[in-house]
This record gives C-alpha cells, sequence and structure tokens, in this order.
C-alpha cells in the first residue's frame, strides 16, 4: 500500500513562503501525474498544482506566478514551494498520486488520484 507523507506546513504572515514536501513510501515509474490539493473549513478540495512525467505541469489560475511544483531526482518526493501567500492561501494541502499506469487531462481533478497524504496544515495571517 502505497504511503504518501506531507510536511513544511505552519504558519506565515501574508507575503511569506513555505515549501511543502511529500514522501512517497515507494516511487512508481508509472505514475505519469501527481499533484497537490488543498481544503479550506467548509469548502471542496481543489487542485492547486500537478507534475506530469515528461516535466509539464498545471497550475490553478489563483496560484499561478505564485507556486511551483517539482520532484526530486530520486522522484520519491514531490515538492510545493509556495511564494507570496495570501491569507485566502490557508488551508490543509494534501498531496496525491493516481493508480499506476493512469493517465488524465484533467490532472487538477481530484477523482484523478487515489493515493493521499493526511495533509499538513497552511496558515497565513493578514
Amino acid at each position: 500500500q502505497v504511503q504518501l507523507v506531507e510536511s513544511g506546513g505552519g504558519s506565515v504572515q501574508a507575503g511569506g513562503s513555505l515549501r511543502l514536501s511529500c514522501a512517497a513510501s515507494e516511487y512508481s515509474s508509472r505514475w505519469y501525474y501527481r499533484g497537490w490539493f488543498r481544503q479550506a473549513p467548509g469548502k471542496e478540495r481543489e487542485g492547486v498544482a500537478s507534475f506530469n512525467s515528461d516535466g509539464r505541469t498545471s497550475y490553478a489560475e489563483s496560484v499561478k506566478g505564485r507556486f511551483t511544483i517539482s520532484q526530486d531526482n530520486a522522484k520519491n518526493t514531490l515538492y510545493l514551494q509556495m511564494n507570496s501567500l495570501k491569507p485566502e492561501d490557508t488551508a490543509m494541502y494534501y498531496c496525491a498520486a493516481p493508480v499506476a499506469g493512469r493517465t488524465t487531462r484533467y490532472p487538477l481533478n481530484r477523482y484523478e488520484y487515489i493515493y493521499w497524504g493526511q495533509g499538513t496544515q497552511v496558515t497565513v495571517s493578514s
């Protein structure tokens, strides 16, 4: 069973930065995409950023130009660099991975993923 563990969350003031990490207990070379999601209280889980195995990335409009998704060379760890944070970025952040071998045209759709971490809290104060 694949386990994903997020870390790096915390409390920062508006304009600050955080770097989230997601470690996978095992990496599948057939993960053709991976993603970061977030969920604020009372809101649905939304896609934030995705990373394709060919290096392509996708971002939610609300974070474009501020967030950067990447993965390490060993491919076990997925990162989300978050700059210029805003209070509206406050949420629980989750990393996710799909079933091996699956491809999708919608990598920011939560229903394209089956593996989820436990989440890491990000709180941005004004």
